[in-house]
């Protein structure tokens, strides 16, 4: 897996440090992306994705079969 290195403020840091419970600031900022993606995928499950945006405005447009 690639690693990537970031520069946060030091107060930043230690806030989230102190939220998320963890031991590091690395960790802090793991336990945040990964919950900030376990959410969005969340979202995605129960909203669709752009895709099922564009295919749920077609089938809206058209008439319903059968009527």
């Amino acid at each position: 897996m690639a690693k990537v290195t970031i520069s946060l403020d030091s107060d930043l840091a230690i806030e989230v440090m102190l939220l998320a419970g963890a031991r590091s600031p690395q960790d802090a900022v793991e336990l945040i992306v990964r919950d900030y993606l376990e959410r969005g995928h969340g979202t995605e499950a129960r909203t669709g994705n752009a895709a099922d945006q564009d295919r749920l405005a077609d089938r809206r447009s058209a008439p319903e079969e059968g009527r």
